[in-house]
């Protein structure tokens, strides 16, 4: 077989075409930090690689949901430390004017913060987070209770909202959702359902209090005092559920922090490129690629002169 000069170069032409796309190689590893540039330079790698993304986007948003679900389980554990206030003050000055010593002056004084503390109750059960009413279920678009104070109904439910059925799932974890938000009737009607044109339970109590402080009538007040009682016991239990909820969050919220790291880890082992090695390799390739480049040059020697002989 003839070997002519146009062969001879094309083979080396080749072989430092090889040896740059491996010195290329090494050097995009090296600039970028990882393995891969395109899922034909190791399909096994970028099939994990992408596996482990999606993991990672996953942990990021469940993260977002723990952040919204801690922050209205806050905003409505805050609600309810107000609406205990409330009930320990009303209670207090109940326990004042059941006792029938105060003139009539100072039980319609009592009366008067009595209306002031049903009104920030009102207000309160229509307490909103981000724009949506915390109490009113499903409906976090309309009000639990009419707060008008001209109003007949003022005080009264104007939706209905099931206490068992409308709760608001967050999704914290693969397959993991935690109820976020209290039905209104749990709080304000013994832990029955909100009805639409119904007084609730908390509210009738206020109403029958002051009442019975407009009328000077102190043995009314004296026999409402235990249903205070009974309304702080309820406003505790729905308390204390919150509270279960909250450390439920956090160590959900701990849980992902963890997950988070574990498969950041895992996504860097698996696509980021050893610098030691990179180097190392890229050096070898530089070195290989010099020596095709010396030993190209001197296997073809000729020059124009030596055709022109």
């Amino acid at each position: 077989m003839r070997i002519t000069n146009n062969m001879l170069i094309s083979n080396m032409l080749t072989a430092l075409g090889n040896n740059e796309s491996r010195m290329s190689k090494y050097q995009n590893q090296l600039n970028t930090g990882k393995k891969i540039q395109l899922p034909s330079d190791d399909p096994i790698v970028a099939a994990r690689a992408l596996k482990l993304r999606t993991d990672v986007s996953k942990i990021e948003q469940y993260q977002k949901n723990l952040g919204d679900a801690q922050s209205w389980v806050d905003a409505t554990d805050a609600a309810l430390a107000q609406i205990g206030d409330i009930l320990k003050r009303a209670k207090e000055l109940s326990t004042q004017a059941a006792n029938g010593t105060n003139s009539i002056t100072e039980t319609r004084d009592i009366g008067q913060e009595m209306k002031q503390l049903k009104i920030q109750l009102v207000h309160i059960a229509n307490t909103t987070y981000s724009g949506r009413y915390m109490f009113s279920g499903f409906k976090t678009d309309q009000n639990l209770i009419n707060d008008d104070e001209a109003s007949a109904d003022f005080g009264k439910f104007e939706i209905d909202v099931n206490t068992v059925s409308e709760k608001i799932q967050f999704e914290i974890g693969a397959g993991d959702n935690i109820n976020i938000n209290v039905a209104g009737g749990d709080i304000f009607n013994s832990g029955g359902d909100a009805v639409d044109g119904a007084e609730p339970a908390m509210m009738a109590l206020f109403s029958g209090v002051i009442a019975d402080l407009d009328s000077g009538d102190n043995a009314g007040v004296r026999s409402k005092l235990d249903q205070f009682d009974v309304q702080i016991d309820n406003l505790l239990r729905v308390r204390a559920d919150i509270g279960a909820r909250q450390n439920r969050i956090d160590l959900s919220a701990d849980r992902m922090s963890n997950d988070l790291v574990n498969m950041t880890d895992l996504m860097s082992k698996n696509e980021d490129a050893d610098p030691a090695e990179t180097i190392m390799n890229l050096k070898m390739e530089e070195n290989v690629y010099q020596a095709s480049l010396a030993g190209g040059a001197r296997i073809i020697q000729q020059t124009l002169v030596d055709f022109l002989r």
